[in-house]
Formats: C-alpha cells, structure tokens, sequence
C-alpha cells in the first residue's frame, strides 16, 4: 500500500493506492436494513436501520483492535506534525479503513456539540442511535473503561498537564456519526477531567472526476448567472456575489467529502441473522 499526502489548511489529503479489497476494517451491508462492521474477516458489530429509519440498533462483541499502532508521546504531543503523524501510523497499523481512494484526516479539536458528553454510546453490549433526536454522535469498538482504570488514570494526568494525544475517529456514513479507531481509554480521560476529547477524523473523500465535475457543474452556472446579469450596472453586486460563491465552491472541493464504502455480505440476510444469535449467546455465556 503506498500512501501520497497533501497539506491542507487543518487537514491532510491522503491519496491510498494498491491496497488490497476489501480493507481489514470494512461496513459490510444486505438486504432488510442489516449492517455489520467486519475487522481481519470476524464481525464485531452488527447493525439494522429501524423500519421507520428512525434510528439503528447496534450490537457489538469485544475483538477489536486498534488502527494504530502504539504512537509515541513526542509524535502525539507535536502538534504541528501529528496529522503526519497519525497518517504514517494508519499506512503502518494494517487494522483499519483505508482502501484505495482519495481519504481526508483533519484536526477536530472540538465536534459538534453534544456529540462527546451527550451521544457518546456508554451501553454495551447493545445500543440505538436515534436519528430522530438528531444523534451525531460517537460510537466505541471496544467496551470503555471506568473513570478510575490504571491507563485511564494516566490518561487523565496528561489531560490535566494538556499534552493529551488526539482521539482518532472514522466517520461512518452508515452511523451519521463517528467510530473510534484509536484511544477509546483517552477519550474516557479528557470527558472526566471535563475536557471536550480532541479528534482527528478521518472521512472518505471525493476523488477527482466527482470534484471535477462539481466544479463543472459550478462554473457552468456561474457563467449562466454573470450572463444574466448583463451589463446592468445595478446588477453589481449579484455579479460579487457569483464571484464569492465561486471562489467559496472552489476553496471547498478538497476538503469534499463520500459516503463510507460498504461491501455485500458474502451470506447475505443468513449470515447476519447467524451471526446475530452468536453474539446474543456469546453475551449469554458472559
């Protein structure tokens, strides 16, 4: 897998080329609503859509394994270079999202609000995300740990000194929110020292024909709207106005944003229905 980049204000384009597919971390989807999150071929989260796509069911297993591997405190505590950083560790790591594509990792210090303190998914082995109420919010891999865990502890010291590492999360599309890819015990420590978690988010971005032909699209209605206006003096300042809206279209086509990619499940509705009852006895057993 090679992996090119290029600097972006708060954030860094990284261009994945000859990955394998599907990738070790992976949305897989089938008929009746059903989701699961696959990691290195074992499902660690199945997921349905509610019938009134109000919101969605989740059910999780433990397994899961970070993204990353271990990032050293200098890499972690340098702002100015940690986007590099975290990017080398996700070419590095194996376990995670990246697929051949356009991809966007960008500095979050804070999400929006309420995604950290109010919709951060606590429950488990089961949770619902409700899209009605509007949830953008954060969903762990893992179990989190409590307040007072040894590593949490740690965590917590460094939150309070400000030298505390980003969180890495995944936007899922899927979700309308985000997954941690890398420091669930982090994110515990910043929330109890009352502190937002800051978040690099990595997110699929769009590739260059669709930004290409968006930017198309853009001109062509803009040239439509300047000849329009004609030479009419009093239409000066709607000709201002096209010239910002481009300018501002134009800024924002790096930072374009995909919907997660998701591959078919191999067994289709069977297999997740399976899969389904596994988790339930798994849990059971517990």
């Amino acid at each position: 897998m090679r992996i090119s980049r290029e600097d972006l204000p708060g954030a860094l384009a990284l261009t994945v080329t000859g990955r394998a597919e599907p990738p070790s971390l992976r949305m897989e989807m089938t008929d009746g609503r059903r989701m699961l999150l696959r990691q290195d071929g074992r499902a660690l989260l199945l997921a349905r859509v509610d019938a009134d796509r109000g919101g969605v069911r989740l059910r999780s297993r433990t397994g899961y394994r970070s993204s990353l591997p271990p990032l050293r405190a200098d890499e972690a505590r340098d702002g100015a270079n940690r986007l590099h950083a975290y990017a080398g560790l996700l070419g590095a790591g194996g376990g995670g999202p990246l697929h051949d594509g356009r991809w966007l990792l960008a500095d979050r210090p804070r999400l929006p609000h309420g995604s950290w303190r109010h919709e951060l998914l606590r429950t488990w082995p089961e949770a619902h995300l409700d899209w009605n109420q509007g949830w953008n919010g954060v969903v762990p891999l893992r179990p989190l740990s409590a307040d007072d865990a040894p590593r949490v502890k740690a965590y917590r010291r460094q939150a309070r000194e400000g030298v505390l590492p980003p969180v890495l999360l995944w936007w899922v599309s899927a979700f309308d929110g985000w997954a941690i890819l890398d420091g669930h015990d982090r994110a515990v420590a910043a929330l109890a020292e009352d502190q937002e978690p800051e978040s690099l988010v990595l997110t699929r971005g769009a590739d260059e024909e669709t930004r290409r032909d968006v930017l198309d699209q853009v001109v062509a209605r803009h040239e439509q709207l300047m000849a329009s206006f004609g030479d009419d003096p009093a239409k000066e300042p709607h000709r201002r106005w096209a010239v910002q809206a481009l300018a501002q279209a134009a800024t924002a086509l790096p930072y374009d944003e995909k919907a997660t990619a998701a591959w078919p499940i191999p067994g289709g509705p069977a297999e997740w229905d399976a899969l389904m009852l596994e988790f339930r006895h798994e849990h059971d057993r517990d």
